[in-house]
């Protein structure tokens, strides 16, 4: 049941419910009206995340429901993931201070770190237990982030979403998760039905927050169960663009926490590719990453990450170098 039937369900009420929420947004005006760190045009309703998560907390409920050793640990990760979306959705409205957004991050990655330390050692007992902890809580924290930093032009998220969760699962990273895995793959396709270029809506704060926080989640959960090659190599794209911008920025004085369009993908989207083109060449990057993430599970790991480091680099170099045929 769990393999087929259950993503066909939260794809569908994932659709169904980002539907819904965008009828209630327009009437509203809920609204993201572009600006000079805007990548579009237009006015497009925010906050379509609302019903990408509500999908994926009925999925991973009804899951837990069956596996009884696993609801309690869903559940906390998941009041933690409600309780980002809110504060998140607040933020959508009235644009919280920063300080506020990151307390709030930090004590939900703290909740889900009792989850992840009974899993095992993200580590691998590289460092001892305290500061395996303490790492792992801040590499967490920065994911959250930089997810909610890369969601800036229609389709991206959508598309990492759903790379890393099916990556995970083909590549045997996750055991007993597999089918909140591709629960969560199915919610993000359900959006992305109406977040592909041109853009009905927007996840917005209220679906980038939580949803990076749960995609988190699950690469931790892999890596303390071992597959730590490919919980590094699956979402080593945006790891780079993110961090990169992030380090250029500083490295200017730069307000770093402020928006901006300086990210490799948005590069590209300034120099005339289209949205769909850009997201087009991050799934294919995406595929590369997946399949070198499936040869570190036979044993490669080194060879996989040299090769994951190659295929990121052609990817950001095609992004800040590459110019569209007229």
């Amino acid at each position: 049941m769990w393999g087929l039937a259950a993503p066909a369900a939260v794809l569908a009420l994932a659709a169904l419910a980002t539907r819904g929420v965008l009828a209630v947004l327009l009437r509203h005006a809920v609204l993201d009206h572009p600006n000079h760190r805007s990548s579009h045009a237009v006015p497009v309703p925010r906050g379509g995340g609302i019903g990408v998560i509500g999908a994926v907390l009925a999925g991973w409920l009804a899951y837990g429901l069956t596996q009884p050793a696993l609801l309690l640990p869903l559940s906390l990760v998941l009041a933690a993931a409600v309780m980002l979306a809110i504060v998140s959705f607040i933020d959508d409205l009235r644009d919280l201070k920063a300080l506020t957004r990151i307390l709030f991050q930090l004590f939900a990655v703290l909740i889900g770190m009792l989850v992840i330390a009974e899993r095992g050692l993200v580590f691998q007992g590289l460092l001892p237990p305290i500061l395996d902890i303490f790492a792992a809580a801040l590499l967490w924290l920065w994911f959250v982030n930089l997810f909610n930093f890369m969601d800036g032009i229609d389709g991206l998220a959508g598309l990492e979403a759903i790379c890393l969760s099916v990556g995970l699962v083909l590549a045997g990273a996750l055991v007993d998760l597999e089918a909140p895995a591709l629960m969560l793959a199915a919610a993000a396709a359900g959006f992305l039905l109406f977040n592909w270029h041109p853009a009905r809506v927007f996840l917005g704060d209220v679906g980038s927050v939580p949803l990076g926080y749960l995609l988190g989640f699950l690469l931790l959960a892999a890596a303390a169960g071992g597959a730590w090659a490919a919980a590094l190599i699956l979402p080593l794209y945006y790891l780079a663009d993110a961090s990169i911008t992030l380090l250029r920025r500083v490295l200017r004085g730069e307000k770093f926490w402020h928006g901006h369009r300086e990210h490799f993908y948005q590069q590209a989207v300034r120099r005339g590719f289209s949205h769909a083109v850009v997201g087009q060449a991050v799934l294919a990057g995406n595929m590369a990453l997946i399949g070198l993430a499936l040869l570190a599970g036979q044993g490669y790991a080194l060879p996989a990450l040299a090769g994951a480091a190659v295929a990121v680099g052609v990817l950001l170099a095609w992004m800040a170098r590459a110019q569209p045929k007229p």
